[in-house]
């Protein structure tokens, strides 16, 4: 078995290890992959916010949000390398 590496081990740590997998809202299932734009860069903090916003907690508390977004802000950068990274790595290589 090949260990996740990039996008693949970020999505795994943000989904299976803490359950931030997207939530229905609006009778729609809404996952952070939805707000990833085709081009262009992505950040740590705009990631971070993209699961909050996907988990329906965007209007959580502060403390709350301000523990999950530096978590997640944290996780990017240990699995993408960087703060920011070109759109085009933040897709699913594993099958």
């Amino acid at each position: 078995m090949t260990a996740k590496v990039g996008f693949d081990a970020l999505m795994h740590q943000v989904c299976v290890g803490w359950g931030h997998c997207g939530s229905v809202q609006a009778g729609k299932y809404v996952h952070v992959t939805d707000f990833m734009p085709d081009s262009g860069t992505v950040t740590a903090t705009e990631f971070a916010e993209w699961v909050l916003i996907a988990e329906g907690v965007a209007d959580a508390p502060l403390t709350y949000r301000e523990r999950w977004l530096s978590r997640l802000r944290d996780a990017f950068v240990e699995h993408m390398g960087a703060d920011c990274v070109d759109a085009q790595r933040m897709r699913w290589q594993s099958k």
